[in-house]
């Protein structure tokens, strides 16, 4: 086992210990024999955010099919409530038309008549005026489900920024944790050199004795 992977060896119990009382997730890292300290690190939780982005993207195609419904039901809500606005000037109308009537003094048979047809009108009135109610609850409907997959794209996005901050935190910890174990390896190395060295030097003044 070469010196950087001692290293991570080490930093492995050494995060694994560390993040105990952080939520409990599986922690792994992927040590190469050859270790490059200029190659990006593998994140443990790489799969994790994976996920996470996929439920971010989902989140956000589900908000745009809910806008799109709920458009669809403001425009279908525009056109019945056009068809009884006109139905409600028809009824209006006609009213006019048989005050007129009495007022010019119509004939019993006419007058009759232009009742019967205000009395359809009134008819058709009330079936535009349903048309609306209705549109309108399916329109409330369609909006209070953009507003949950609005509430849910933001979770989903909090909760996707909150992983990608912990991965930049732990690559700095990660390389800050290598960088000490490399300088302390670094000492040790040193140490032992000087060490034989002096040694050598001992034997050889008693070679030389």
């Amino acid at each position: 086992m070469n010196t950087h992977t001692k290293i991570l060896h080490l930093y492995i119990q050494y995060f694994t210990m560390h993040l105990r009382a952080k939520p409990p997730m599986s922690y792994h890292l992927c040590v190469e024999e050859n270790f490059d300290m200029n190659q990006p690190l593998s994140y443990p939780l790489e799969q994790l955010m994976t996920i996470k982005k996929n439920r971010f993207d989902q989140a956000v195609k589900t908000l745009e099919q809910k806008k799109e419904i709920l458009e669809k039901a403001y425009e279908k809500l525009y056109v019945v409530t056009q068809e009884r606005d006109q139905t409600l000037s028809h009824k209006r109308a006609k009213l006019a038309q048989l005050r007129e009537a009495l007022d010019e003094g119509t004939t019993t048979d006419k007058i009759q008549q232009m009742k019967a047809y205000a009395k359809t009108v009134d008819e058709k009135l009330a079936v535009a005026e349903k048309k609306v109610v209705d549109q309108q609850k399916q329109v409330d409907i369609a909006q209070k489900q953009v507003d949950i997959a609005t509430d849910e794209l933001f979770q989903r996005k909090k909760d996707l920024e909150k992983l990608e901050l912990h991965k930049q935190e732990w690559v700095k910890e990660v390389r800050y944790w290598v960088e000490q174990k490399e300088a302390v390896e670094h000492d040790e190395q040193g140490a032992q050199t000087h060490t034989l060295r002096q040694k050598e030097n001992k034997i050889r003044k008693k070679d030389y004795e």
